[in-house]
């Protein structure tokens, strides 16, 4: 594919801001800057990933990974607005994921050890954590001001922290992973993903596709959860201070 031919899907983007301007959803803007930084990002990570592969330079390996987690945990973080810290816990549950996922996957010499198979297969792990953890932080949140009264009720009966949060981060950490088990349940029947797809497109075997796209679901799967179970670890003292009252947030 050429870029002129590429060119050429401009034309879903301009029908969706037309749709956008018609129906005065005032996204057009959103939608301009989206579409520039995701082509121009791709682009650029497009050569960055050839030179790399070519080279096979672990240290600019490692610096990708490193900027995808950075970039993730930011990301995420803006979920939890109005907490002191949240942007190093995120980091440190996406990084231990990182580790435990890669260091299985490539332990078990399931992939090479290539950036070719590490990159990607870390991009797509990391990025289904960033969900998690964007999902995690709004519905903790939202279960501070929901549940006040239930927390505040057992922090009375002389509960420690731990414990008058303990329902309530069983409940957060089943709902940031609903996407992820959702997804596992309609693959293949609602949705054939991106990575078999492209596996396809490019001439492979669709068995052999397959085979790499269970792989990344099951790790996906195990991503979500490590993530998220972190996080419930990491982050359940943000929602008391330091007197052990409850945080009221202004903007859940």
């Amino acid at each position: 594919m050429t870029l002129f031919t590429l060119s050429f899907t401009l034309l879903f983007v301009f029908a969706t801001m037309m749709i956008s301007y018609w129906q005065k959803l005032g996204l057009e803007k959103e939608i301009a800057i989206g579409t520039i930084r995701s082509a121009v990002q791709l682009l650029l990570i497009g050569y960055v990933l050839q030179y790399v592969f070519q080279t096979e330079n672990y240290v600019i390996l490692v610096v990708i990974i490193c900027v995808m987690i950075g970039v993730a945990s930011w990301n995420a973080a803006k979920r939890g607005g109005g907490m002191h810290g949240v942007v190093w816990r995120i980091a440190i549950s996406i990084s231990v994921m990182e580790v435990l996922m890669m260091g299985m996957l490539l332990g078990l010499h399931l992939i090479k050890a290539t950036p070719q198979y590490i990159i990607p297969l870390s991009g797509m792990t990391i990025g289904n954590a960033m969900v998690v953890a964007g999902l995690f932080m709004n519905q903790l949140k939202r279960e501070a001001v929901s549940s006040r009264g239930e927390i505040e009720a057992l922090l009375s009966l002389g509960a420690s922290a731990q414990q008058a949060l303990h329902q309530v981060r069983k409940r957060i950490v089943k709902f940031s992973m609903i996407p992820t088990i959702d997804g596992m349940k309609t693959v293949g029947l609602v949705q054939l993903p991106g990575m078999m797809t492209g596996m396809i497109v490019a001439g492979a075997s669709p068995v052999e596709a397959v085979r790499y796209q269970i792989l990344i679901v099951f790790s996906f799967t195990g991503s979500a959860a490590i993530t998220s179970i972190l996080l419930s670890v990491l982050c359940y003292k943000l929602v008391f201070t330091k007197d052990l009252q409850v945080v009221v947030f202004q903007d859940s």
